[in-house]
């Protein structure tokens, strides 16, 4: 059956309008028709009336004019009197034609006007030329004679008269048409009147059918649900409703209300009954009998069985204590496990469970005539305390219903309490017994317990003797801890001596530092200037005597570098400079360092960096590459013969530790250098991360070294957040690994982790395959950069340019004169800053400044502050030379006035490299 339209009051409005509105448009198009016929009637009158009323005027002149320009050439004989003349007889014809085209329609008219043009032409033949024609002959007589007829005349009065009966007719026309235009008028006035009164009776009709469909079907619909208020309760009427609008969707909403009120009032009744019903029952079988039954006659179930919850040495056991329709009492098993089947799994997961396609193994459901299988099986765990305390199973012939669903939903939501509450009757129940024996067994042990008091207040008088002899104690104990007090500010004493003590320590290695950089530097420099032998002067000898020498000085400087090291690490005033570093670029690094390294000892070199490294980690880079430098130094060092081999790969998730998670980073990585050189001694492997250790005398004296290197790689590693291992067998190599968080949210804080780092370090050591030590690798050298020769390009900016060294030291002046003069430098001096001040007063401006800053009467601070501030010179570049090397000494040089910062000894490329910056600048 097809659909039946939707016709909405809306609809039928919007219809109703159009249809008002198309006939009124129907009105207007045919008032619009009436009124331009109207229209053009009226315009007819107007332009072919008057048009033909003034031709007729028009010939009327031309021919007044013919005759007054006759009389007054006949009289006066003047020629200007035939103009008018001439004119009006070309003129009158063209009037005429045109004034008889206009009557086309209208014969009677057009013989009348072709009769007054014969009147016309008979007076111009007869009086009008013949006259102008003998007067211009001069024939005075016959005009006489003419003129004493006068035949004109009578011509005159006939065109006269003609014209008068013209004119008569064409105003009776006029006057015939206008009427009739009248006639016309009254006719359309009345039509339209009709018309609106048409319209009108449209809309009436319109608006009574819309409003008597939209008022009848609320009217049913009202009817109805008075009705349904009328039946006190009963809602089975229902709104029917035949129109397909709005009110239709009105009766259908409330028919939904109307069930969905009747679901929820058969709902309430049932949970009320429901409730009822098992108040006042004190078991927990008869209480689950007494459900099922209740709830299977609610919904129609046909099977079911009642687990309540019972705690044994197994865990939650749900065990059966109910049925309803058992068959031979095997309706469902006797008890299950949490999780165990489906009605495990529901109690597991506290959630309804609803199955409407039943296997075919299911259990039937039993009836007189036979056995029948279930459609549906609901599935519902009894909740007391966001707790599982029993599952309820059912089974029907029919699909439960949501309703049902939710009718079970609701009393098991309260239900729960039901059942805690009479378990714990039975519970009190069975305390009660319990308590009533024991009161009895009370009653033999207060008899016991009145013999044991009379034992207690024995004992009380022991305490009271054991209680003094406490307070004795107790004030022994006071007495030590006045003692503990004093110790504890002799401690704090202590303390402090110990901070003036590292402040006394500091400064000395900064003064030690400077006492021993200046010497060094003259050294250094001289050296390399004798090693590069530009003049030639020297042998070979000697050029290997100042290669020594420079070697020596260099080998000096990394030991006072690595003192200094320790001892910022040592006192925590090391700064650590997070930043990011390109991983992707480190095995370049270490083979652009270290391969000329190996080629020299004819030992391999093996770098191996895994895929999963990310390219960017967040750490110190120059500690970070100081500590990979100090390990692979120290692997070429004691590796005569193999391989060194540098392995990069990123800790997997499983190897990281409980310590390691607890560091807040991206990844650990881990560094391995293994070498196949002497290897160490177990015994030994702490010892040589100590400061100044070395394995036995006999490496010290084959290699050297002062036991400094692994010490300061350990302590960077700490505060970079790692650590060092190490894995050796005497005879077959070692291998150090570090192990380095990538810090991008900041510093670790080491001493928090610092026993799990230990317990890391001893569980990687664990896991490393068993194997004898190997012997010690204690020095660990700086490698030894190639020092590349003076840049000859450099001369073009060094020649000519005035340079002033201001150094206390006479040796310094020497080395760094000679050096310079030999660039093409003009070179002044001065001892101290006071003599630095004067010789710029007094001479010609310098280029640059060489400054020292440990000198007497004025250092290099006080003297740059003055040649900024007193001299203003400003733009002069001034480098800063110092020996002292302490933290912040660049800082203050720059402070003071320096442009750049060198430390001692100095290095003479680095030295030009600077210098020509600021001099190209």
């Amino acid at each position: 059956m097809e659909k039946k339209m939707r016709f909405g009051i809306k609809s039928k409005i919007i219809i109703g309008y159009l249809i008002v509105i198309v006939c009124l448009f129907i009105a207007f198009i045919v008032l619009n028709s009436q009124i331009s016929s109207l229209q053009k009637e009226r315009n007819f009158i107007i332009d072919h009336d008057i048009e033909v009323h003034d031709l007729t005027n028009r010939i009327e002149k031309h021919l007044l004019d013919m005759e007054t320009g006759q009389r007054g050439y006949i009289i006066t004989g003047e020629a200007s009197y035939l103009e008018p003349y001439n004119s009006a007889a070309s003129s009158w014809e063209k009037d005429y034609n045109a004034l008889y085209q206009l009557l086309n329609n209208n014969p009677n008219q057009q013989e009348k006007l072709e009769k007054i043009k014969g009147s016309i032409q008979d007076w111009i033949e007869a009086a009008g030329e013949p006259t102008i024609a003998l007067k211009k002959e001069n024939n005075t007589k016959e005009l006489q004679q003419f003129f004493e007829k006068d035949p004109g005349r009578q011509y005159m009065d006939d065109i006269r008269s003609q014209f008068t009966s013209f004119r008569n007719v064409e105003k009776k026309s006029t006057e015939t048409r206008a009427t009739e235009l009248d006639e016309k008028n009254q006719k359309i006035k009345i039509g339209l009147y009709g018309l609106l009164l048409f319209v009108t009776l449209i809309s009436l009709a319109i608006a009574i059918v819309l409003s008597n469909s939209i008022v009848n079907t609320i009217k049913e619909v009202t009817q109805t649900i008075k009705r349904i208020t009328a039946s006190k309760g009963e809602l089975k009427g229902r709104i029917k409703v035949r129109s397909n609008d709005e009110i239709k969707d009105l009766g259908i909403a409330t028919n939904a209300l109307l069930e969905n009120i009747e679901e929820r009032n058969w709902l309430q009744t049932n949970i009320a009954h429901a409730v009822t019903m098992y108040q006042g029952i004190a078991s927990v079988d008869k209480l689950a009998e007494k459900f099922l039954f209740t709830v299977s006659e609610m919904t129609g179930a046909s099977f079911g069985a009642f687990y309540v919850r019972e705690e044994n040495d197994k865990g939650d056991l749900f065990v059966k204590q109910a049925a309803f329709a058992d068959r031979k009492g095997d309706a469902g098993r006797e008890s299950f496990l949490i999780g165990q089947g489906l009605i495990g799994q529901a109690a597991l997961e506290k959630r309804t469970l609803v199955i409407n396609d039943v296997p075919d193994t299911y259990q039937l459901i039993a009836s007189g005539l036979g056995d029948v299988k279930p459609k549906s099986i609901f599935i519902v765990p009894v909740l007391f305390e966001d707790e599982v305390i029993a599952v309820i199973e059912l089974a029907s012939l029919h699909e439960f219903t949501v309703l049902e669903q939710e009718l079970i939903s609701q009393v098991i939501e309260t239900f729960g309490l039901t059942i805690n509450g009479v378990i714990r009757r039975m519970e009190i129940a069975r305390l009660l017994k319990e308590s009533q024996a024991m009161t009895e067994e009370l009653q033999a042990q207060s008899e016991e317990l009145q013999t044991q008091s009379e034992e207690l207040q024995m004992q009380s008088e022991e305490l009271r003797m054991i209680n003094e002899q406490l307070e004795e104690r107790t004030k022994d104990a006071e007495e030590k801890s006045f003692e503990l007090e004093a110790a504890k500010e002799d401690l704090e004493e202590k303390a402090h001596q110990l901070e003036l003590n590292s402040q006394y320590k500091s400064e000395f290695l900064a003064n030690m530092s400077h006492e021993l950089r200046t010497p060094l530097n003259s050294i250094l420099i001289l050296s390399e200037m004798l090693e590069e032998n530009a003049a030639k002067t020297l042998s070979e000898d000697e050029e290997e005597y100042a290669r020594i020498i420079h070697s020596s000085g260099k080998d000096l400087l990394a030991l006072i570098n690595d003192i200094l090291d320790l001892s910022k690490v040592e006192s925590g005033k090391l700064d650590v400079l997070l930043a990011e570093m390109n991983m992707s670029e480190l095995p370049d690094q270490i083979e652009r360092n270290f391969s000329h390294v190996a080629e020299q000892k004819e030992v391999k070199l093996k770098i191996n960096k895994a895929q999963d490294v990310p390219d960017i980690i967040h750490t110190d880079e120059k500690r970070f590459q100081q500590i990979v430098k100090n390990l692979l130094s120290n692997a070429f060092k004691f590796t005569e013969s193999g391989s060194v081999t540098v392995s990069i790969q990123q800790v997997a998730d499983h190897r990281l530790t409980t310590a390691m998670r607890t560091v807040d980073t991206d990844c650990w990585l881990e560094i391995a250098v293994a070498d196949t050189g002497i290897g160490i001694p177990k015994e030994k492997h702490q010892l040589i991360f100590e400061a100044f250790q070395q394995a036995d005398g006999a490496t010290v004296r084959k290699y050297g070294g002062t036991g400094l290197g692994l010490s300061i790689c350990s302590e960077f590693a700490k505060l970079l957040g790692g650590w060092i291992s190490l894995s050796s067998e005497v005879g077959k190599g070692s291998t150090f690994t570090l192990y380095l968080p990538s810090l991008s949210n900041g510093l670790v804080d080491y001493e928090k982790v610092n026993f799990a780092y230990e317990e890391v370090a001893v569980s990687v050591e664990e896991a490393v395959e068993e194997a004898k030590p190997e012997a010690e690798l204690t020095e660990v050298d700086h490698p030894v950069q190639p020092v590349e020769p003076s840049l000859q390009d450099d001369e073009n900016v060094f020649q000519d340019k005035r340079v002033l060294i201001v150094d206390d030291d006479q040796r310094n002046i020497f080395a760094l004169k000679t050096a310079l003069a030999k660039q093409g430098m003009t070179i002044m001096t001065a001892h101290n800053g006071i003599e630095c001040l004067e010789m710029m007063k007094n001479s010609e401006p310098f280029d640059l400044i060489l400054m020292d800053i440990m000198m007497p009467q004025m250092d290099g601070y006080e003297a740059m502050q003055k040649i900024r501030g007193e001299l203003k010179l400003v733009d002069l570049p001034i480098i800063a030379l110092t020996a002292k090397a302490m933290k912040n000494d660049r800082e203050k040089c720059l402070e003071a006035g320096a442009s750049d910062y060198i430390s001692k000894p100095l290095d003479l490329n680095q030295l030009f490299s600077v210098m020509r910056v600021w001099l190209v600048n």
